[in-house]
């Protein structure tokens, strides 16, 4: 399941790939666009900086902006920086697994087949889908939005 870090920093991201060529945005401005809490935005745009999706400057014309463009950086990857593996569990994990301690079989677990099924069919979606796309697809940004007015309701 997607965390909160992830929605906010896939929430960010959208933002700054709709931002004009050379244009930047101060973290304020994108927590209160997205509203999305400034001190948890601070830290999920550090780490996606740090995995070099993002550049900062500072001081006036400063801000945050995008440091490829969209269509080179891919949601799978963002997600994975922020979330960690795709994978449901560490056993079904590419990039992270863990053997789990009750299994005695990993090879042969119904469970870890049926997860590493479910991890290739997600990772086969988000790692070829850029931020260009996926801010293009009509409504990605209104269902991310949708399912947190949804939280907040009911």
């Amino acid at each position: 399941m997607l965390t909160k870090k992830g929605k906010y920093g896939l929430k960010a991201l959208v933002d700054l790939a709709r931002l004009a060529p050379g244009e930047t945005a101060f973290v304020s401005e994108i927590a209160l666009r997205n509203n999305i809490p400034k001190k948890f935005l601070d830290t999920i745009l550090l780490e996606l900086r740090n995995a070099g999706m993002l550049r900062s400057k500072k001081g006036p014309g400063g801000g945050y902006s995008l440091s490829h463009p969209a269509s080179e950086i891919r949601i799978g990857h963002a997600i994975r920086v922020l979330d960690g593996p795709l994978a449901p569990i560490r056993c079904a994990s590419r990039t992270a697994y863990e053997a789990c301690e009750d299994c005695a079989d990993p090879e042969g677990c119904q469970v870890r087949r049926a997860m590493t099924e479910v991890r290739d069919a997600i990772a086969s979606i988000l790692d070829t889908m850029t931020l260009e796309q996926f801010v293009a697809v009509p409504g990605a940004a209104a269902m991310i939005e949708e399912e947190e007015l949804e939280k907040r309701v009911g």
